[in-house]
């Protein structure tokens, strides 16, 4: 046989399977009814054990048995996908209110006046001056017990990437995300007095500004150390004493606020360098309109978990638009996913999706929705 003639064996075979698994749908979509009918849940794990222990019995090549199995996972979990369509796409809509920017009494940030999280705040809020905290996780604390209406934190950077502490205080605080916006960064090296840099002894900034600008800072060799906020840390440098030599890395708004000379602009390693914040509020706000949602949630440590959990967003033709894990910092060596997909909260299919999440993983949290960017 040559090529063409195996090609068509196969296209062939893919036609027979295709009605076959057509027809094992249908009959998938008459057990959902009858669970229905019957209040039994979607899930049964004993019967799905059995199906493909069976399979692999079954399997005349045991360097197939894994790739049966796999196949098979994969049809009953489209199976569930469907059930659950029907099943839970009814289920009672999340309660919320409409978010009012314009309304809002109080809003934090973290840092001082000039920090990038004060320019996202503005952005969303407009003239409504922001209250500064010293840490991200006091904006956290003021949202949930009600100090502030709305928190603006920054979440990822395009070239430093994620912002973890903002990610591991969305596991310890009850606050929901309402809203996204992108800032565009442009860092500068500051200091108090026209001082050379051969001649600095430390560059402070925050963590996420040293990394975005470590190509200039490696190339000159400059020592740096890590300070809670580009603007704090400028003007902690604004304060000190010139003879110590050392500067900042900041916005150049917040460098001439404070009166400190510029030695360099523009000094990222990208050209485009732009940062991604979130705003949180204590109750679940979704404005008209968002088309994202952001969820958070713990898979088992078993054999094509994650695999699994993809095909969820995959058969329900929902973008993922982000997937972060962190630790759980209990000692083990666990993580929990945050993940950002596209979709409205009041379309049925996310409806089903959300409650599938909600009643079959260890742990599932509904983080909030937004417009995306």
């Amino acid at each position: 046989m040559d090529l063409q003639q195996l090609r068509d064996g196969i296209d062939e075979i893919d036609s027979e399977i295709l009605g076959l698994f057509m027809k094992r749908m249908e009959l998938c979509r008459d057990v959902a009814e009858y669970k229905r009918q019957h209040s039994m849940p979607v899930f049964q794990g004993e019967r799905e054990q059995q199906i493909i222990d069976r399979i692999r019995a079954l399997t005349a090549d045991p360097e197939l048995e894994a790739g049966t199995a796999a196949l098979f996972t994969s049809i009953m979990d489209i199976s569930k996908i469907l059930q659950n369509r029907k099943l839970l796409s009814e289920s009672p809509d999340y309660r919320f209110t409409v978010p009012d920017f314009a309304g809002a009494a109080r809003i934090g940030c973290q840092g001082t006046s000039g920090a990038n999280s004060e320019t996202a705040a503005r952005r969303l809020f407009g003239d409504i001056q922001p209250i500064f905290y010293k840490t991200f996780e006091d904006v956290f604390a003021a949202v949930q017990s009600g100090e502030l209406d709305y928190g603006v934190l920054p979440v990822h950077n395009s070239t430093a990437g994620s912002v973890n502490s903002t990610y591991d205080l969305m596991t310890k605080y009850s606050v929901f995300t309402v809203s996204e916006v992108c800032v565009e960064i442009n860092h500068c090296l500051a200091a108090r007095a026209d001082v050379p840099e051969s001649e600095l002894t430390t560059v402070y900034s925050h963590p996420q500004a040293i990394a975005q600008c470590c190509d200039y800072l490696t190339a000159r060799g400059l020592k740096t150390a890590e300070y809670g906020n580009t603007a704090t840390a400028a003007a902690m440098v604004a304060e000190s004493d010139p003879a110590e030599k050392i500067a900042a890395i900041c916005s150049v708004d917040c460098a001439e606020k404070l009166g400190l000379h510029i030695i360099a602009r523009d000094i990222t390693d990208c050209a485009l360098n732009r940062t991604r914040f979130v705003c949180i509020t204590r109750e679940l706000q979704v404005a008209p309109e968002s088309d994202a949602i952001s969820v958070m949630l713990k898979i088992p440590h078993t054999e094509g978990s994650l695999y699994r959990l993809l095909t969820k967003f995959y058969v329900n033709g929902m973008n993922l638009l982000r997937i972060e894990s962190r630790p759980i910092k209990d000692g083990s060596f666990d993580v929990v996913f945050y993940l950002d997909f596209s979709g409205r909260i009041d379309d049925p299919s996310v409806k089903a999706l959300m409650n599938d999440l909600a009643e079959n993983l260890e742990y599932f949290r509904f983080l909030g929705t937004f417009k995306s960017e």
